[in-house]
């Protein structure tokens, strides 16, 4: 696979989950150097990165172990902004383009930033008939939700946004994968993987273990 020159100097947000394209991600900041970074990527009308760690913490905290990230991350697209009081924002992130690190820096303030290349996005492929029950098991989670959000009068936060591309083997595959209960090293590996059918399969199989499909 081939990728493709995308942004220089892109600042990351280490978290200790995985971001994957076409989902959503709410935050809640109150770290300065996160707090400078949203203002200035809401400002300017540029994403951030979201990268998963492998060791650290989220938080800051003296005496904490060193951050480190995994090298394939995600641009998210800042959907949703409010800042409830001083020094604290609420935001709802939705996930874009892959990218892959190529080169990063820690800046004096904390932030981390980088230079990285766009991984190629999925290709739209149709699901296999052998794998048509991962959409059927979506699609009656998602038509649970929206009546259960309806009838609380629209309170109930959906956890996929629209629209729903049920048919293609990249989208059912990375909701569930959001979806699931997982290790995160499992989640990064899987949105790592060139194949939308291949991590539909992999999908299917845990979900098969974990009883949600049969």
């Amino acid at each position: 696979m081939t990728t493709q020159p995308l942004l220089h100097s892109l600042p990351l947000f280490p978290l200790g989950t995985v971001l994957f394209p076409g989902g959503l991600l709410p935050l809640r900041i109150f770290e300065v150097r996160y707090l400078d970074m949203i203002g200035k990527c809401r400002k300017a009308g540029v994403p951030f990165g979201v990268v998963s760690l492998t060791s650290g913490t989220e938080v800051r905290k003296a005496g904490a172990e060193a951050e480190s990230f995994a090298a394939v991350g995600t641009l998210a697209d800042i959907h949703a902004f409010d800042a409830p009081q001083s020094g604290l924002l609420q935001i709802e992130c939705v996930g874009t383009t892959r990218f892959r690190v190529r080169h990063s820096a820690l800046q004096k303030n904390g932030l981390w930033i980088a230079e990285v290349e766009a991984v190629a996005d999925d290709l739209a492929l149709d699901i296999p008939d052998d794998l048509r029950h991962t959409a059927t098991a979506l699609r009656r989670l998602v038509d649970t939700l929206e009546a259960r959000r309806h009838a609380q009068g629209d309170t109930v936060r959906l956890p996929i946004r629209a629209p729903y591309r049920f048919d293609d083997c990249g989208w059912v595959a990375n909701r569930w994968c959001e979806l699931v209960p997982m290790q995160v090293a499992l989640k990064q590996r899987l949105m790592e993987l060139d194949s939308p059918l291949m991590r539909l399969e992999l999908v299917s199989d845990l979900l098969a273990r974990t009883g949600i499909t049969e």
